[in-house]
């Protein structure tokens, strides 16, 4: 099942092995993708579908050094070339569309202004990676620091958030992507919207699970109206606690969420498992009534090996599976899975930041 064709929305992708969206920092100064971003994802071209990384949607949405934008005619164009290499080699590929909310410091801010969140609660002990003295990727030499005291956002900043967002959408298909996924996980802006811990709002945005959904509504049919539903997919993280983000109730909130989407017409929900040591196990009644409730494709990743992923897809809750860090250090893995040849072990000190080493350079399988 794994390695057969699927049907999302206009693409007949070639198998149903994804590549998630993975953070790498290695975007040029402006935040612009580069030529080495487009040979590290034309590599991965023969995954069925890749997701590129967390890609934010403004200034205010960047909680990293070094991460690509796509809210400028330079990002725009850099990412031209990304696109572009990864169609020549066959392949399909999303924007993840990003916004981090209070998960920044104010030196990646404008004018050192404060994170914005739904409210003014710090995370203690969220740290994010910054370049103070702007030395750029290829120094690698960031720094991880607290991220910084937010404040709370006003109604109208919230509308201009949600046009940004339909704006990203519109400028992601101009660069050449063939949809968008809206980065709904990890403890970023839309799950702080969701989550009952991060959310202590008063008016029609916090409280009620309704208000608490209402943010990722207005942005999930803003982005809809921007591209057409069959364009556009959700990240989720239901079980995580990422980045502090807690939801007392998640079953209860994320299936409501999950029918909300499903009424919006999305095309899929892709579902990051908890995959720490000791991390709660999203259980089988869990993905079950996640299917119940949406009926478009599902995706699911969190440390699957091949045989996991194909239990997945047979037991009829997964549609799809996204392989995160294999695809990191193997850029044949659809192959490798396949043939059952060994994998590459990723260099996790090169992960973020730095040149072409332990980013482009690692091996394809020759026999």
């Amino acid at each position: 099942m794994l390695f057969t064709t699927y049907q999302l929305g206009d693409h007949l992708l070639k198998n149903r092995i994804i590549m998630p969206p993975m953070t790498r920092s290695r975007a040029a100064n402006g935040d612009v993708a580069t030529d080495l971003m487009a040979e590290y994802y034309s590599q991965r071209a023969t995954a069925g579908l890749i997701i590129s990384e967390g890609t934010q949607i403004s200034r205010q949405g960047q909680g990293y050094a070094w991460t690509p934008g796509i809210y400028t005619k330079e990002q725009i164009d850099g990412w031209k070339k990304v696109t572009d290499a990864v169609h020549k080699q066959g392949g399909i590929i999303f924007a993840q569309l990003w916004h981090v909310g209070r998960v920044s410091h104010t030196s990646l801010q404008e004018n050192q202004q404060s994170p914005v969140a739904p409210s003014a609660i710090l995370a203690d002990g969220v740290k994010v990676f910054v370049d103070p003295e702007g030395k750029g990727p290829s120094a690698g030499a960031g720094e991880m620091l607290q991220h910084s005291m937010p404040r709370e956002l006003t109604k109208d900043e919230i509308k201009a958030i949600v046009n940004d967002y339909a704006q990203a959408a519109k400028n992601a298909i101009a660069a050449g992507f063939d949809g968008v996924e809206l980065h709904g996980a990890n403890g970023y802006l839309l799950e702080q919207f969701t989550d009952s811990q991060t959310n202590k709002r008063t008016d029609e945005y916090g409280g009620s699970l309704e208000n608490r959904l209402r943010f990722l509504k207005e942005v999930a049919t803003a982005v809809v109206n921007a591209v057409g539903k069959e364009k556009v997919g959700i990240r989720q993280a239901p079980l995580t606690t990422l980045m502090g983000a807690i939801d007392d109730n998640p079953e209860e909130t994320y299936l409501a969420a999950a029918k909300m989407l499903n009424e919006i017409g999305v095309a899929y929900i892709h579902i990051a498992e908890a995959d720490w040591e000791n991390a709660p196990i999203m259980p089988a009644e869990f993905k079950e009534a996640y299917r119940k409730a949406f009926s478009g494709t599902l995706i699911y990743a969190g440390k699957y090996t091949k045989q996991r992923a194909e239990e997945a897809i047979a037991n009829g809750w997964a549609d799809l599976i996204a392989f995160g860090r294999p695809f990191i250090a193997n850029p044949d893995l659809p192959y490798r899975l396949l043939n059952n040849l060994p994998l590459n072990s990723p260099d996790g000190k090169k992960f973020f930041g730095g040149s072409d080493i332990g980013y482009t350079d690692y091996p394809f399988y020759k026999n």
